[in-house]
């Protein structure tokens, strides 16, 4: 940086200018000429050098810089020594006026890993005056100003604390844990809230017949036991936790003859619970360290997505679907749950046997089955679940499809889904139309002939196995006899079992 001050010998002005490496020299300017500024010697002669109270020093003199505590920066006073070539004394004094354009350069585009290279037209060649002069040496303090700051992004510097600095062992320590990923800060009461609209629902627990299935299942399949009680319980978190999505997306009222846990919790916090679940039961799977499990639990809830997201549409869209649409719907959405727990089991089971055929069947089994109920004023499902809660949800079940596509042209039961309706005199109404057009006599037929599909495969198994097959055969015909509808006749056989009709509430979906 290069600073002047003036003196005057008769008709020539002297400027003592100080470069970089603290060296004086004067510049000669004659005012009787246009002559360009020269050299007075390599020194000014420290006797011309006017002091502080000389009538022709500077009244501008720039002051030593301070921080903005009023402590003096170290780094100012402190010069290292260049690398570049020593500029010659052309160069030192400039060029060319149209020079002075280059201090509007970004400094922040310049690279950090070095000081960018001092342009050489950035002095101007022409000096008509010592203001001039001094015009050009603040904006050298400009640019070494910025050169400045550009340094201090590579090198420490001395910081010096203010009233809003918080202490350096506060900065030091804040979210330490969390960034090195210790995880101390998430604890049991966090989990608690978190579960709460889940753990509401597992303490009113169903009749778990999925439990019973598994079971069944396994006097064919025998899976470790401790292996076992993973999947089980990781099938009861999954069966759970669905249920509370679908009664928010169904606008459920009751669930287990109890107030739906997002009337209490709220439904961002049910959702998000449900969800937690979901990869709470992933993190059980992959405890037990083996891949196909994933693929398993990944492909079934693929599905059990798709099946749910079908009947969403159909709902919102009023629109009917057709008896095959509705059944590969509920083979992805309820059988799917069933498909995951055997498929688990038969993933960790070493007896070489296919039970998915039979647990697919099993599944639309169990949702048209559910649909029938639903629909039915003397099955229990009113004091469960309210009277038939399909119709407010506005759900096209199996009985209603069938009522509709009995006789398209009428709108009657199409417009009292689209009103959702809460009125059970209009719903005793729509009960009166499906009977009239023959819907639970055929949901009626279809159940008996999946009963019969169902008996087949247990059948098929139990002859492969041998004699090790018949007691987990027998195991599941008993189960699926408790799932028995009270169709005003007097016994209904599965196998070589017999069942009498029991006013038994059946147990899916809840």
């Amino acid at each position: 940086m290069y600073t002047g001050i003036p003196c005057t010998i008769g008709a020539e002005h002297l400027v003592s200018t100080t470069k970089p490496d603290h060296s004086r020299r004067c510049i000669r300017i004659n005012h009787r000429t246009s002559e360009p500024p020269t050299l007075a010697g390599p020194l000014c002669p420290p006797e011309m050098m006017p002091g502080p109270n000389h009538p022709f020093a500077s009244p501008n003199a720039i002051p030593p810089r301070t921080s903005s505590t009023g402590i003096l920066n170290a780094n100012t006073i402190q010069h290292r020594t260049s690398v570049l070539r020593p500029l010659s004394e052309i160069d030192w004094l400039g060029q060319s006026k149209k020079s002075k354009t280059s201090h509007s350069a970004d400094p922040l585009n310049a690279p950090l890993h070095e000081p960018p290279e001092p342009s050489t037209h950035s002095r101007s060649q022409t000096m008509s005056s010592g203001l001039e002069m001094d015009n050009q040496v603040l904006m050298d303090k400009s640019s070494e100003k910025t050169s400045s700051q550009g340094n201090s992004l590579l090198e420490p510097s001395t910081s010096y604390p203010t009233p809003l600095s918080p202490p350096a062992d506060h900065i030091k320590d804040v979210g330490e844990d969390l960034i090195y990923g210790n995880g101390v800060a998430w604890t049991q009461e966090k989990e608690r809230i978190l579960l709460g609209p889940y753990d509401y629902l597992y303490g009113h627990p169903g009749k778990d017949i999925r439990s019973q299935c598994i079971a069944a299942f396994n006097l064919w399949l025998h899976v470790p036991a401790e292996r076992l009680e993973i999947i089980t319980r990781v099938v009861g978190m999954l069966h759970t936790a669905s249920l509370l999505v679908d009664d928010v997306e169904d606008s459920s009222l009751l669930r287990r003859g109890i107030p739906v846990a997002h009337s209490i919790f709220g439904i961002p916090q049910t959702i998000n619970s449900a969800n937690y679940v979901y990869f709470k039961a992933l993190q059980h799977l992959l405890l037990m360290q083996n891949p196909k499990l994933v693929d398993i639990f990944t492909e079934e809830l693929l599905n059990l997505h798709r099946g749910q997201g079908m009947d969403l549409y159909w709902r919102d869209s009023l629109t009917c679907p057709s008896e095959a649409d509705y059944l590969e719907m509920v083979g992805n959405k309820t059988g799917g749950l069933f498909r995951l727990a055997i498929k688990l089991m038969q993933a960790e089971s070493a007896v070489d046997v296919d039970c998915t055929p039979l647990v697919s069947t099993i599944g639309l089994l169990f949702q048209i089955l559910d649909d029938h109920l639903n629909l039915s004023p003397t099955s229990g499902y009113t004091n469960l679940k309210g009277l038939c809660e399909d119709l407010t949800e506005g759900k096209f079940s199996f009985p209603v499809i069938h009522a509709i596509r009995a006789d398209p042209s009428n709108q009657v039961l199409t417009s009292i889904l689209k009103q959702k309706t809460t009125d059970e005199e209009v719903k005793r109404y729509a009960l009166k139309y499906m009977e009239s057009k023959g819907s639970f006599d055929y949901s009626k037929r279809v159940l008996e002939e999946l009963r019969a599909k169902v008996e087949e495969h247990v059948r098929v198994v139990e002859e492969r196995l041998g004699e090790p097959g018949r007691e987990g055969a027998e195991a599941l015909r008993v189960l699926l006899g408790r799932l028995v509808l009270r169709y005003g006749r007097p016994q209904l056989r599965l196998g070589a079992c017999s069942f009498t009709p029991q006013s038994i509430k059946a147990e899916t979906g809840s």
